[in-house]
């Protein structure tokens, strides 16, 4: 296998789940630029190659792990987890869809199927956290949160928005012209809703919160009893 790690700052080996590479310490512009170079160098060798990427401590944003994983990309790799020991970076990996722990991703496990019609999926991201004030999601497709979405914390996406808790946040479904988005929440409170640029209007309720759907009809965004099927 070829040597990479006469370079301390950038160390790579192979793991049963593909190649480990660890960042080092120092700016990580010049480490990224280090990374890509050495991705450049060894392009043949690193083609079609899974890759997690150890951060460390750096502090990195969903824009600056977007941006890297499409030059990563680019160069037909895949990376696949982000380690690190930033919270911040961590949460940031998972709002993208990458796994945060050495373990095999998810689209190689083996599923059993069982006896049914095949339906087709839709590109959609899990979120198992409460959005806290100053969050924002934004994702080009279904986005379903596992928790609150509390006041200041903003969804925007192309697709539906389902958020099993209560919303309290910004939400922005079916942007910029999808009228067959819908909104459900276990409590909808929001502090704005949208869907497909149409602003819904609440009105005063009457009784206790209950789960709801908020859609669009003739043109308005309406909001009903969210009839959840066992």
């Amino acid at each position: 296998m070829m040597n990479f790690n006469e370079n301390k700052s950038i160390q790579i080996k192979g793991i049963n789940e593909g190649l480990l590479i660890t960042m080092g310490e120092g700016n990580w512009v010049d480490l990224e630029k280090e990374l890509l170079a050495i991705l450049e160098e060894k392009a043949k060798f690193f083609n079609g190659a899974k890759i997690a990427l150890d951060v460390g401590g750096h502090v990195l944003r969903a824009a600056d792990l977007g941006m890297l994983r499409d030059r990563f990309s680019d160069k037909g790799i895949t990376i696949w987890a982000v380690l690190g020991s930033s919270p911040s970076t961590e949460m940031n990996a998972q709002m993208l869809g990458m796994a945060t722990r050495l373990s095999a991703p998810a689209h190689e496990r083996k599923i059993h199927s069982i006896n049914t019609d095949n339906i087709p999926g839709e590109e959609a991201i899990f979120i198992h956290r409460t959005l806290r004030s100053g969050f924002k999601v934004d994702y080009d497709g279904h986005v379903v949160v596992l928790g609150d979405v509390n006041p200041g914390a903003e969804i925007y996406a192309s697709g539906s928005v389902v958020i099993w808790g209560r919303v309290r946040g910004s939400i922005l479904a079916g942007m910029p012209e999808n009228h067959a988005a819908s909104v459900c929440a276990l409590e909808l409170t929001p502090t704005l809703l949208r869907i497909a640029g149409v602003t819904y209007l609440p009105s005063k309720r009457k009784g206790k919160n209950q789960p709801e759907m908020a859609r669009i009809e003739n043109g308005q965004v309406v909001v009903e009893s969210w009839k959840i099927k066992s």
